[in-house]
């Protein structure tokens, strides 16, 4: 990581006040904001502001999905494959996802444009089936809106 990285890192680390450790979770999401995913480098940063150890840092990481860990695509796309959005047919969406994308479920493409990240449920039951992009929410999907949505972002 570069230097211009690591104060980026510190800029946004010090906007929060020091030793809080029930502030880790803010100073995750604006890490992430910046950088897309969490950076290695930042967690002993992170660690050293906030008095949180490492560990319970990468526990924290790995518990919550919202945090990635691996840099991810400019766009996260985000089906949902809970119980609504499945009788629905949310499996038809994934699939379809996967295929226009290239790319399976946890990855990104090559041009490092899409993550596709399948969920558990994104609580918009009423719009099944449904996905995200970023911060977006689309609902009633079939594979002709999925290629709509998709061109919106290429």
């Amino acid at each position: 990581m570069s230097e211009v990285d690591i104060r980026k890192i510190d800029q946004i680390i010090k906007r929060f006040p020091p030793h809080e450790s029930n502030l880790l979770i803010p100073i995750l999401q604006s890490v992430q904001e910046e950088f897309g995913y969490i950076p290695p480098e930042s967690v002993k940063l992170i660690s050293r502001h906030s008095k949180v150890s490492r560990n319970k840092i990468y526990g924290v990481l790995t518990f919550y999905a919202q945090f990635a860990t691996t840099p991810r695509g400019k766009y996260v796309v985000r089906p949902c494959r809970g119980t609504a959005c499945h009788v629905r047919g949310s499996a038809s969406v994934i699939r379809y996802l996967k295929s226009k994308l290239k790319v399976e479920d946890g990855y990104t493409t090559t041009d490092n444009k899409f993550t596709l990240e399948t969920v558990a449920c994104l609580g918009a039951c009423f719009l099944a089936p449904t996905m995200m992009v970023n911060h977006d929410y689309y609902g009633n999907l079939n594979d002709k809106k999925v290629e709509e949505i998709l061109k919106t972002y290429r």
